[in-house]
């Protein structure tokens, strides 16, 4: 089991870590509908008022924090994963965040010409655009497709760039930006997306029906969650169900699978002087755990 340190609990199914220059790190917590502050202490705060389903933060070039919100799932008391749309559901959302406040601003609720559905998870390029891919709501009996997109911070521009994606969840960049990579959670399949300039992706005939690459996948029955890539280039894959964190090298190759101590790790962010201090949301126990990573990770675009 990996040396992790416990730096906070009682969380709502904690997601979307964000590492801040002074040493705390504002997530989210889907259940519950909030965004939250964790000192470097381990003082938790809650920002502004709760919301639908938050899920995915980032630093956007101004300061602010854009959100990804599902909109809303529904919690039985005996579950500690969303069951499908929450009563109120109506779409998913891309949401502008202060991060002193937490007051939030809409930014989008629909691209190319139908509604968000369940927005997942971003990561901005360093010209200041974002990808994000979109989850689909799953229902008892159907589910919509999931989806990535590409986006401006100011509201004014958004775009579907690859589609159909079954359930589409972490995303990031390589070290140059010249490859997006996506988490397919139900399929638990590692994806890889080739950028001809930012917001558009190169056409390809790959046998995928969303045109990615088939990258890798773990051994064994799992599904994937949000990813994180490293300096060198390597992709680190929240993996559900055996609680380990899968870290793929950009060939696809499994370097290593890290144990967690939480069948639900969810999310690996990197901060700290080096780089090497990964916060790892532990969403099974509501917990946020930090660990030293044997490499340090990407500096994200932005990133204080």
């Amino acid at each position: 089991m990996s040396d992790i340190r416990i730096l906070a609990s009682d969380l709502g199914f904690p997601e979307g870590p964000v590492a801040m220059a002074d040493g705390s790190i504002i997530l989210t917590e889907i259940n519950g509908g909030w965004v939250t502050r964790v000192d470097a202490d381990g003082e938790v705060t809650r920002l502004g008022k709760p919301g639908g389903g938050p899920n995915g933060l980032a630093r956007a070039p101004d300061g602010s924090l854009i959100l990804c919100n599902n909109g809303g799932s529904k919690y039985l008391p005996d579950s500690f994963m969303g069951q499908g749309p929450s009563d109120d559901y109506e779409y998913g959302t891309v949401e502008q965040v202060n991060p002193q406040t937490g007051a939030r601003r809409l930014l989008y609720k629909e691209a190319s010409g139908h509604k968000l559905s369940a927005p997942n998870d971003l990561v901005f390029d360093r010209n200041g655009g974002f990808y994000f891919t979109d989850l689909g709501k799953r229902y008892h009996t159907s589910r919509d497709h999931g989806g990535l997109y590409y986006a401006m911070p100011d509201g004014s521009s958004v775009k579907e760039i690859a589609y159909p994606i079954l359930s589409s969840n972490g995303v990031g960049l390589s070290p140059d930006e010249s490859v997006v990579y996506v988490a397919d959670t139900e399929s638990a399949r590692l994806w890889a997306f080739d950028v001809e300039s930012p917001g558009t992706l190169k056409k390809q005939s790959f046998p995928s029906p969303h045109g990615g690459r088939y990258l890798g996948s773990a051994p064994g029955f799992s599904r994937f969650d949000s990813l994180a890539v490293t300096a060198s280039g390597n992709i680190c894959v929240a993996t559900l169900v055996t609680g380990k964190i899968t870290v793929f090298a950009p060939d696809g190759r499994i370097l290593d699978q890290v144990a967690m101590p939480d069948t639900h790790p969810t999310n690996i962010c990197f901060g700290g002087p080096d780089m090497r201090t990964a916060t790892i949301t532990l969403s099974g126990e509501g917990k946020l755990g930090q660990m030293r990573w044997p490499e340090p990770g990407l500096k994200l675009n932005f990133q204080q």
